[in-house]
């Protein structure tokens, strides 16, 4: 249990911070401090400092403008260093991680009287890799460029320029070699070629170690009470057991912000995928490779007899594509770029045995290519440290991250076709298989995925079950009332403190939702998008701010198409530019006392700050069902069929029901906001599983058939 110390002191840098900010204290945020404080200070270690006791996880659905982020790092930063852990934030997007890093966190150290250290903590990819860098521009290792361009082609004469300006500004201490602190946006190909992962970093051995810039921002851990990540990063540190990037799981508490989208970026983590012809393109070129590696380490590391497990993938893999083309050659010749991605999914996940067969042996093809590269991969290593290396250093660092690479990629095949080689349905833990058809340019390549439906088992045994202690919060946790969704996706133990907090908006007062009597059916496609088309001339007004949100692109082409020149002229639709031009642009607009409109898609429905008069009418086009071909969903929905369950209403409906009250909430982003709320299909009202919807949402004054 929390000493009473420890509370006093929540409790007094709560007091201290709202009188020194001279705030008025929230109910919301007072009962999500007092629910946090009492569930990690529940939490008991044993002699090992390890937690001993379950009921460590707390779930608080907090409402919009209930101060959630002052609220959690007043009340767990304390609970933290009490117990002796390190607070771990985690965000789902970058704008919610800098503002709690420059806005939030410097905040509540400045004003509450507590004492701790923060920082923000990215992963490699983040960050520049100085040895790959300057081999690139080092002409005498001009031979070894093809190693990075395997598939995507050579370095362009631009590219070549941009790496150069690189290491000027480095030089000059002018950039940190942080990806996102460089000026401009960087392109993912060129920046791919100077960045690295933990197969490919030499680590503490590299001769560039002491200017490293990922270095030297992990050496500044140790040192740090709090530190700000995003929800990647922490699960590539649990997929790699553990403290491997971040502190441990058993020393460290947790706080999921934006929690909603922590099961979505699970599943993409324990996915597993490959692309069939360029797996097949990179076989054939390290055939070639060898000759060139051999030269370097054949005297010292037994490298010869991993040739032959490579042509025998290889040749397996040429073979695979005569039983995966069959499958997508309808889709083909009409491919349409603006329509989902073609792919078949395999009914329950399970593949026909011809597939399975071709599966175990390139399982154990591949499995082989991985044990032998992992194994030259540990002898290069022990070179790097050798001081008296057969091989020169400079060699040995050029070589370690090609082998890497493709010892990553050979892991990777390994664990999608060891999953395809015994597809035999889980009733308990299903497994969505498919095969998409991807086109860029005049290359076509098969794309053969595997992926949990629900991360929940995954979350379970890798976070949940292993942390000192976890906060999962978020705007739209329940769904239609209950939390019961998040739970089935999340995995959150049944014995978690479960807690919905309420918002300080007076809805009722500040804003009205809205359903007009010329609204139609959303499923009737034509119609509707005929009916939107009449509608907006008289629902937008010349002189506000206002954002329409589409569930579709072409429903939102064909409306715009459709609207008269004048009306067009005020529409800033996503796409035509950036999410921060078309912002930015819409602000100076209303500024100017212009009126403006936004068009957008299910990004622009969360996360969209526009307070006051920059978004005083949202119109919403549709209740935003999931697009029935997303093959996890669709797998998702059979699951739950196959048990006797309605998919539509256990999944369908609760799901969109939480896309709506996002979108809902880009309405009323402070107290003193007000506006209305138009939904332009007319199942909210007509529908029994409308009218779950609708009770679902902010109580908003209803004027349901408006004219």
């Amino acid at each position: 249990m929390l000493p009473d110390t420890v509370k006093q002191a929540i409790q007094s840098s709560y007091s201290r911070f709202l009188k020194t900010k001279q705030l008025n204290p929230r109910y919301g945020q007072k009962l999500m401090i007092a629910a946090i404080a009492r569930t990690l200070g529940a939490i008991r270690l044993d002699d090992e400092q390890k937690r001993s006791n379950d009921g460590h996880i707390c779930v608080v659905e907090a409402g919009t403008g209930t101060g959630k982020t002052v609220a959690y790092l007043l009340a767990a930063i304390p609970a933290a260093q009490a117990l002796g852990k390190k607070v771990v934030v985690s965000t789902a997007t970058v704008a919610l991680q800098e503002q709690i890093v420059f806005k939030d966190l410097p905040d509540v150290r400045q004003n509450s009287g507590l004492a701790f250290e923060y920082g923000l903590v990215k992963g490699r990819g983040r960050y520049l890799c100085l040895s790959k860098l300057d081999r690139i521009l080092a002409e005498s290792h001009e031979d070894l460029l093809f190693l990075y361009d395997d598939v995507s082609g050579g370095i362009s004469p631009q590219d070549k320029t941009l790496y150069q300006s690189m290491m000027e500004q480095l030089s000059t201490n002018r950039w940190d070699g942080d990806r996102d602190s460089w000026p401009e946006e960087l392109p993912q190909a060129a920046w791919s070629r100077v960045t690295t992962d933990h197969r490919q970093c030499t680590g503490r051995r590299c001769s560039f170690v002491r200017q490293c810039s990922f270095f030297k921002a992990r050496d500044s851990l140790d040192d740090l009470d709090c530190i700000v990540a995003n929800h990647d990063l922490v699960l590539a540190d649990l997929a790699l057991g553990g403290g491997a990037i971040l502190p441990s799981p058993q020393d460290t508490i947790y706080i999921f912000d934006e929690a909603h989208h922590l099961p979505d970026k699970a599943l993409s983590h324990f996915s597993a995928h490959t692309r069939v012809v360029s797996t097949s393109r990179w076989l054939g070129m390290s055939e070639g490779q060898w000759k060139g590696l051999m030269e370097s380490l054949a005297d010292a590391v037994h490298i010869m007899q991993i040739a032959a497990p490579v042509e025998s993938a290889l040749k397996t893999t040429r073979q695979l594509l005569d039983t995966v083309q069959p499958l997508l050659v309808p889709y083909m010749a009409e491919m349409d770029r603006t329509a989902p991605t073609p792919r078949y999914r395999f009914p329950q996940g399970q593949v026909p045995p011809a597939l399975e067969e071709i599966a175990r042996q390139l399982a154990s093809a591949f499995g082989e290519v991985y044990r032998l590269l992992d194994k030259l991969c540990n002898e290069v290593s022990k070179l790097l440290e050798s001081d008296h290396s057969p091989v020169p250093m400079d060699e040995l660092e050029a070589v370690f991250p090609l082998l890497g690479s493709w010892c990553s990629r050979a892991e990777a095949n390994q664990d999608l076709w060891k999953s395809y080689s015994d597809s035999t349905p889980d009733p308990k833990w299903p497994i969505a298989r498919w095969i998409s058809l991807i086109q860029y340019e005049d290359t076509v390549d098969f794309e053969v995925v595997s992926s949990p439906i629900l991360a929940s088992h995954t979350l379970s045994q890798h976070l949940w079950q292993v942390c000192c202690g976890a906060v999962a919060t978020s705007a739209t946790l329940t769904a239609l009332g209950s939390f019961e969704r998040f739970k089935l996706r999340a995995g959150t133990p049944a014995d978690a403190t479960y807690e919905v907090v309420p918002s300080p908006f007076d809805f009722a007062s500040r804003g009205v939702l809205r359903v007009p009597k010329a609204a139609v059916d959303g499923n009737l496609v034509d119609a509707h998008t005929q009916a939107i088309v009449g509608m907006l001339p008289r629902l937008l007004n010349p002189t506000q701010g206002s954002l329409v949100l589409f569930a579709s692109r072409r429903q939102m082409l064909d409306v715009h198409e459709q609207l008269d020149d004048e009306l067009r002229e005020r529409i800033l639709m996503q796409g035509n530019e950036s999410k921060q031009v078309l912002i930015k642009a819409h602000r100076d607009r209303v500024d100017a006392g212009q009126g403006s409109v936004l068009f957008g898609l299910a990004s622009f429905a969360e996360g969209l700050d526009l307070p006051g008069r920059y978004c005083e009418h949202v119109i919403i086009a549709k209740i935003p069902f999931a697009v029935p071909d997303d093959p996890v969903e669709a797998a998702m929905a059979e699951w739950i069929e196959a048990q006797g369950g309605n998919a539509f209403m256990q999944i369908a409906v609760p799901d969109a029901a939480i896309k709506l009250v996002q979108a809902c909430g880009r309405l009323l982003r402070t107290e003193d906001d007000a506006g209305v709320v138009t939904v332009l299909d007319r199942r909210l009202i007509s529908k029994r599983y409308g009218k779950a919807i609708l009770n679902s949402l902010p109580p908003f004054r209803l004027e349901l058939d408006y004219d």
